[in-house]
């Protein structure tokens, strides 16, 4: 599916009793989006929702162009 600016969106959706997880994956930059909802909730509206929180995601990240600040420890 396309989201805004003709992105291609992966989503991914896992039903967890009666939960489901909905992970929307822009293929450009591989920026991922999780959303929880009933499992009684229209899929439609679900996938809506995740694209939304995706679009929401990549414009802040196109906005924040400093480095992350230092965490602390170290990676092994």
């Amino acid at each position: 599916m396309s989201g805004e600016a003709g992105r291609e969106v992966i989503f991914e959706v896992t039903r967890i009793g009666d939960a489901q997880r909905v992970a929307a994956i822009d293929t450009a930059t591989g920026v991922e989006v999780v959303v929880q909802a009933p499992a009684s909730a229209a899929l439609a509206d679900v996938r809506a929702l995740a694209l939304r929180k995706l679009e929401r995601a990549l414009k802040a990240e196109s906005e924040n162009t400093s480095p992350p600040p230092p965490r602390p420890g170290k990676l092994v």
